[in-house]
C-alpha cells in the first residue's frame, strides 16, 4: 500500500511538471536556442498590451499580467493563433504576476518583458538621459528582473524601446542605453540563477538604423554593456502588393548578415492596407531571412492606433478581427517542423571593437565612453535590491475560457480551452481555423463550431492519466 501511494505521488508529480513548463532560451551566436534540445528557437509572436498604455494603472494595482481571467482568455486565443512568444511593454515590479505568467507558460508561450514604464522615473528621458539615470530608476528596473527571473518562459528583457528615433536623440542617448544594458546584465549575473538576455528595441529609421545596430552590438572592453540581441520595429511591408525588395527586406538581410547577435522584428505589421494580409510572414520565416530570428506582430488588442487582431469588448468578451484570421492562415502555412527542428546556424560572427569608424551616417553618436555606474548603484547590482517581489510558477487549474469569444463574422467560437502542453513544448500553429463560418444571429449564439484542432491530443493524454490514476486508486 505504501509503495502504491508513492507510485501515485510520483505519477501526479510527473504529469504536473509535464503540463507546466517550457525550456528556458539562451543565445548562441546569431540564434536563440532551446537550452535543453539545443535547437534554434524562432520567435513567432505578438505584442501584448491590452488596453494600451491605459492598461497599465499602478495606482490601481493593474497591469497587463495581473488579471488571471484576462490572461487565460487571451492565452487561449494566442495559443490557437500559433504564437510562441509575447512582448509585454509595461509591468509593475511590485505586483503579483504568478497566475498570468504560469498560464502563458502552460500554453507554451514565452514572454519578452520591457523593464521600463510610461511614467516619470520609469524610463530614460530621451531629451536629457543623464537626469533619469539614477538609483531610483535602477531599483525599478531591477525589480522587474526580480519579479520575472524565476519564470522559465521569461525569454528576455528589453532595456529600452525606440529611444533613438531622430538626429538629436541619436547624439545623446546611445551611451546611456548601453549603461542600462550593462547594469541589467551585471544584476542578472549576480542575482539570478540563469542568464536572461538583455537587448534593445530600435525604431526602423533607416538613416540611423545601421549605426544603432553597430553601436549596440560592438564590444566595449568586456564591460557587459553590449546588447545580447537587437529588436527592430519594422513596418516597411505594407499590403498584398509589397515584395521582398519593395519592403526593403533585402536591405535588412544584407545589413544583418554579419550580426554577432540575434536580430528579430520586435514589432511588425503595417496597417496602411486594411485588413492586413500579413504576406510578410512567409518571407520572414523563409530561407531568405535566416539571419532574422522571427518577429512579433503589433498587436493583439485593438487600440486607438488600429493595429489590433482582436477587439476587447466592454463586458470582457472578445471579437476577433479579420486580421486575426489572416495572420492565423499565414502562421498555419509555415513549415513549423523545419523551423522548430532546425539546428543553430553555426554563424558566430565576432562583434567588432567599439570605434568611431563603425559609425557611417555622420548623425549618430561616436562617443563610446559609457557612463559610470550611478552613485549608490554598485551595491544594488552586486547584492540585489531590498525586499523584491519574486515571482514563481503556480499550478494552472482553470483552462476553460472565462468569457465568450466571437469570430470575425460575429459567430461565437465554441469549445475554447487552454491546451496544457506536454513535454515542455513551446506552442506552434496547429492548422486550426478559429473564426467560425456563418452569419451572426445578433445574440452571440453560434451556428457553427470552430475546429478543435490538436486539443484532442492533450485530452487523450489526460484520459490516459485518469485511467492509470483509477488503477492505482483501486490498488490502494
Amino acid at each position: 500500500m505504501r509503495s502504491a501511494f508513492h507510485s501515485l505521488t510520483a505519477l501526479v508529480a510527473i504529469f504536473t511538471s509535464v503540463a507546466h513548463a517550457v525550456h528556458p532560451v539562451s543565445i548562441q551566436g546569431q540564434d536563440f536556442i532551446d537550452t535543453v534540445t539545443k535547437k534554434r528557437f524562432q520567435i513567432v509572436g505578438v505584442d501584448y498590451q491590452p488596453g494600451g498604455q491605459g492598461g497599465y494603472v499602478p495606482q490601481s494595482g493593474k497591469d497587463p499580467l495581473t488579471d488571471k481571467e484576462v490572461c487565460l482568455r487571451d492565452a487561449i486565443m494566442l495559443q490557437r493563433l500559433g504564437v510562441n512568444t509575447i512582448r509585454v511593454y509595461n509591468v509593475d515590479p511590485t505586483f503579483d504576476h504568478n497566475d498570468c505568467a504560469s498560464i502563458f507558460n502552460a500554453a507554451g508561450i514565452y514572454m519578452i518583458i520591457d523593464v521600463n514604464g510610461p511614467f516619470s522615473g520609469e524610463s530614460i528621458n530621451r531629451a536629457e538621459p543623464w537626469t533619469s539615470y539614477h538609483e531610483g530608476y535602477l531599483t525599478r528596473i531591477f525589480g522587474v528582473v526580480e519579479n520575472f527571473k524565476a519564470y522559465p518562459n521569461t525569454l528576455a528583457f528589453f532595456a529600452a524601446n525606440e529611444v533613438m528615433n531622430d538626429q538629436s536623440t541619436a547624439k545623446i542617448n546611445p551611451q546611456y542605453i548601453r549603461a542600462v544594458q550593462r547594469d541589467l546584465k551585471n544584476y542578472i549575473k549576480n542575482n539570478c540563477d540563469r542568464t536572461i538576455p538583455v537587448g534593445y528595441s530600435a525604431a526602423d529609421v533607416r538613416e540611423i538604423l545601421e549605426d544603432t545596430w553597430a553601436y549596440m552590438q560592438c564590444d566595449h572592453s568586456d564591460d557587459q554593456s553590449s546588447s545580447d540581441f537587437f529588436g527592430l520595429n519594422s513596418y516597411s511591408w505594407c499590403g498584398g502588393d509589397a515584395t521582398f525588395e519593395s519592403a526593403g527586406y533585402n536591405t535588412l538581410v544584407d545589413m544583418f548578415k554579419d550580426s554577432a547577435i540575434p536580430v528579430f522584428f520586435s514589432e511588425y505589421g503595417c496597417n496602411e492596407v486594411k485588413p492586413r494580409v500579413f504576406d510578410e510572414v512567409a518571407a520572414l520565416y523563409s530561407d531568405k531571412m535566416t539571419s532574422i530570428s522571427g518577429g512579433l506582430v503589433y498587436e493583439y488588442s485593438q487600440e486607438d492606433s488600429d493595429y489590433g487582431l482582436a477587439i476587447i469588448n466592454e463586458n470582457g468578451t472578445v471579437t476577433l478581427r479579420t486580421d486575426y484570421d489572416n495572420l492565423q492562415k499565414q502562421f498555419n502555412a509555415l513549415d513549423i517542423a523545419a523551423i522548430t527542428g532546425a539546428n543553430p546556424s553555426g554563424t558566430s560572427n565576432k562583434a567588432p571593437a567599439c570605434d568611431a569608424d563603425l559609425i557611417t551616417s555622420g548623425i549618430f553618436d561616436t562617443n563610446f565612453t559609457i557612463p559610470a555606474v550611478c552613485p549608490n548603484c554598485a551595491d544594488l547590482i552586486k547584492n540585489g535590491i531590498d525586499n523584491p517581489r519574486n515571482g514563481k510558477l503556480v499550478t494552472v487549474n482553470d483552462t476553460k475560457a472565462p468569457k465568450a469569444v466571437y469570430g470575425s463574422s460575429g459567430v461565437e467560437v465554441q469549445g475554447l480551452e487552454l491546451r496544457l502542453l506536454s513535454n515542455d513544448a513551446a506552442n506552434t500553429p496547429t492548422n486550426e481555423t478559429t473564426s467560425p463560418t456563418g452569419t451572426s444571429t445578433g445574440t452571440g449564439a453560434s451556428t457553427t463550431e470552430s475546429k478543435k484542432g490538436a486539443a484532442s491530443k492533450t485530452t487523450s493524454g489526460y484520459a490516459l492519466f485518469a485511467a492509470v490514476l483509477f488503477t492505482l486508486l483501486t490498488v490502494l
